[in-house]
């Protein structure tokens, strides 16, 4: 399991603090919200798949709360509603609000104080590297549902019948995407998304990048730090190579992976059934494998992940906390997510591990056990990352750039320079007080 450094723990009080203090919020309602009924109606609002599902298995079993599910759009339109909903006084009782999002959502008072409700449960059950994310500023905004560390999959028929070896550093996948172009000019080892940042984020993380960190009463901002630009270079020369697929996240990358042209991708937990399920006829021909890192020795970060939170102005919050409790913590709840059987979510909890895996089948992947891979990425996550105050500025500037790095037209380590240019905009506008890096 991860430790958390003081030093981490002391950034993140830091952050809300300050994000707190910038924006007129309050950091003190949780504790008293601990005797607030558990029965009624909740309005549930998510993108997850599976969510209906969930509801419906909830309402089965806790006949004295009655859970409305509302599906929503995923994305920057997501927020834009929910943030629209909380102003309005219409927000729902219970709402998804994926990890990089939650301290802006949290400082802007969008959600509610979660300290009391659920903080015992956040601390009893979640390791740091899920913990970490959620509790800021010394109070607890959400709960974490699931994690995402980072895997690589890869086609084990092509990789065998190349005599290509699986790379396990960063040197070596490099290699690796030469030997595919090579043994077949239409296929490549990689895949660079240009309509999403997750990923690069993931592999500075992964790195030891640390785009985000407090002083004293200022944020500091370091998107294009070392580490960082050690990736973006790497990225970016297998890009501007050709030696990766610079493409979209949906269509055309599936389209991809069905036409044998990419033959192995980073990607995260959740891809293994996104990839069953997306490209059911090519079973038995993938597995999946531990990310490389670049000095051979176990390193991860988080390609994704989600919590729920109870927004701002919701008048069932005792409901709604149980309602949370049970679909992050409780076994049947995690059943119910995973029943369609195509789901391959690692439980940020990782007691719920053995519900996920035994609801996935491992034909796909050839009777791999992908899950213990899973862990043993999960446990190698690096503590001390923090989510900056305006990530959807931050995430918006760098996707769009990211198209023209194929081209040569823009550098990546220069889209991070470009990124941490217009993130210290925003906050500033946002009225933050931001350190000289």
């Amino acid at each position: 399991m991860l430790r958390r450094t003081t030093a981490a723990l002391a950034g993140s009080v830091t952050a809300l603090a300050l994000l707190a203090t910038a924006c007129g919020g309050r950091a003190d309602q949780g504790a008293s919200s601990t005797a607030a009924k558990k029965t009624g109606e909740v309005t549930f609002w998510s993108f997850v798949k599976g969510s209906d599902k969930v509801a419906e298995a909830f309402n089965r079993s806790h006949p004295d709360i009655e859970v409305t599910f509302e599906t929503v759009p995923s994305g920057q339109e997501y927020y834009s509603k929910l943030t629209n909903a909380v102003k309005a006084g219409t927000a729902p009782d219970v709402a998804v609000v994926e990890f990089p999002h939650l301290p802006e959502f949290a400082a802007q008072g969008k959600v509610e104080d979660l300290t009391g409700l659920l903080g015992p449960v956040v601390r009893e059950r979640f390791p740091d590297a899920a913990r970490q994310l959620v509790d800021l500023g010394g109070r607890t905004w959400g709960v974490p549902r699931d994690a995402a560390p980072l895997m690589m999959m890869y086609r084990k028929d092509f990789f065998t019948r190349h005599k290509i070896d699986v790379p396990m550093t960063w040197d070596a996948y490099r290699n690796m995407t030469e030997q595919v172009k090579k043994a077949d000019p239409a296929a490549r080892g990689g895949v660079l998304y240009t309509d999403n940042p997750g990923l690069l984020s993931a592999l500075s993380w992964q790195a030891g990048g640390q785009w985000f960190s407090t002083e004293k009463d200022s944020w500091k901002v370091t998107v294009d730090d070392g580490p960082s630009k050690k990736v973006a270079a790497y990225w970016g020369d297998l890009a501007r190579k050709d030696l990766v697929r610079s493409l979209s996240q949906l269509d055309p990358f599936w389209t991809s992976v069905q036409k044998n042209r990419t033959v192995a991708y980073v990607c995260a937990s959740w891809c293994a059934g996104a990839h069953q399920a997306t490209v059911p006829d090519q079973k038995g021909k993938w597995a999946v494998a531990p990310v490389p890192t670049w000095d051979g020795k176990p390193a991860s970060g988080m390609y994704g992940g989600s919590s729920f939170v109870i927004p701002k102005g919701s008048d069932n919050s005792g409901a709604a906390a149980e309602f949370i409790k049970w679909i992050t913590t409780d076994p049947e709840g995690m059943k119910a997510w995973v029943s369609s059987g195509t789901s391959s979510m690692f439980p940020a909890d990782p007691k719920l591990v053995p519900v996920t895996k035994a609801a996935f089948t491992t034909d796909y992947y050839g009777g791999q056990d992908i899950y213990t891979l899973m862990a043993q990425s999960y446990n190698a996550i690096r503590p001390g990352w923090t989510w900056g105050p305006v990530m959807g500025a931050t995430n918006t500037a760098i996707v769009d750039q990211l198209p023209k790095v194929a081209d040569g037209s823009v550098t990546l380590p220069g889209v991070l320079a470009t990124a941490e240019k217009a993130t210290i905009t925003q906050m500033e506008q946002r009225g933050l007080k931001v350190a000289a890096p």
